[in-house]
């Protein structure tokens, strides 16, 4: 195994080695539940397969599993000769959320996999089935509820966390503020974290002001694509209330995160924030599933750039093992 920093395989054999006592805190993957101490170094928002066709034909008949399994296995094994042990697949329901495939991927690349429930309101609603907007948030809610406690469809396979998405707006759509707020409901019957596709502060605030309203914690909130916000101030105010902070499109780009990352150092809020690719995406509409996007961007060039600015190997086993720990355990 090749090691990104001199002290990380040192510190991943700690987590192997703990032993906690009574009840745990744990984490779901499409392989069985495990002790979060487990989690190891994480990628919390990456994609193996996503549709984009939309909610009213969107069908698992548009692809093939096995030909998924042969695209995207090598970028897995890749990955994995970095360090990574656990990878959050981010594709929500009705974009070809696929438990059985990422079961796969998972037993045949030894990479832990976690997948999500939720629905995904962003695009203006293409991705929503048409029961989204006649339910009330307490109804989605059970849904996403009985998917933790009894696993998503058949599958017995359980989410590790809550996936929506927002539409940027102010204020919130109606259809999006009940996302959030079954997602809230969610939350305080299962303690699983919501992820939400947003993009600037003016749109999480929203989400956050939601939740607090609730009587839930800000902690329990990711502000998801959080590079979007040009207003580095804002990664102050998000931190200061608690909400995890994702920069999470580092497939696509590395130097606009180097200055977001070293922002976030120089004002002591690393510990609020989280860090992938939003990378890979298996697209059914293309041939061969199109040009399948790396998840190595992190270790093979945001890692040495921020090196050169002072980064440290705490910094990275902060970023890379300990938040997603903090960040996603359930009790």
């Amino acid at each position: 195994m090749r090691s990104i920093f001199p002290s990380l395989l040192f510190f991943l054999s700690l987590f192997s080695c703990s032993t906690p006592e009574n009840n745990p805190p744990y984490f779901n993957s499409v392989t069985g539940s495990f002790p979060i101490d487990s989690l190891g170094l994480t990628l919390i928002h990456e994609h193996m397969l996503v549709d984009f066709v939309g909610a009213d034909s969107v069908s698992p008949e548009r692809y093939d599993q096995e030909e998924v399994i042969a695209k995207v296995l090598p970028y897995l094994l890749e990955v994995k000769k970095y360090g990574v042990k656990t990878i959050f697949d981010c594709t929500p329901s009705y974009l070809a959320k696929d438990p059985i495939l990422l079961q796969k991927l998972s037993e045949q690349s030894g990479i832990r996999i976690v997948t999500n429930t939720g629905f995904y309101g962003a695009v203006g609603g293409k991705h929503l089935p048409e029961f989204v907007f006649t339910e009330s948030a307490e109804q989605l809610a059970d849904r996403w509820i009985s998917e933790f406690e009894d696993g998503i469809d058949d599958t017995g396979i359980k989410p590790g966390f809550i996936k929506i998405s927002v539409n940027e707006e102010t204020p919130l759509r109606e259809v999006d503020e009940k996302l959030v707020r079954a997602a809230g409901i969610t939350h305080q019957k299962t303690g699983l974290k919501i992820a939400s596709h947003t993009g600037t502060w003016a749109t999480a605030s929203q989400e956050v002001a939601i939740l607090q309203e609730m009587g839930i914690s800000p902690s329990a909130f990711v502000w998801v694509h959080a590079q979007a916000e040009d207003d580095f101030q804002n990664y102050l105010r998000a931190a200061e209330l608690g909400v995890w902070i994702s920069l999470d499109g580092i497939g696509w780009g590395v130097e606009e995160y180097v200055d977001r990352l070293f922002f976030a150092k120089q004002n002591g809020i690393l510990k609020h924030v989280l860090i992938s690719h939003d990378a890979g995406w298996y697209d059914p509409a293309k041939p061969g599933g199109g040009d399948f996007q790396p998840f190595t961007n992190i270790f093979e060039k945001l890692i040495p750039a921020l090196k050169a600015k002072g980064f440290v190997d705490s910094d990275f086993e902060m970023l890379l093992i300990e938040n997603p720990k903090r960040a996603f355990g359930l009790n």
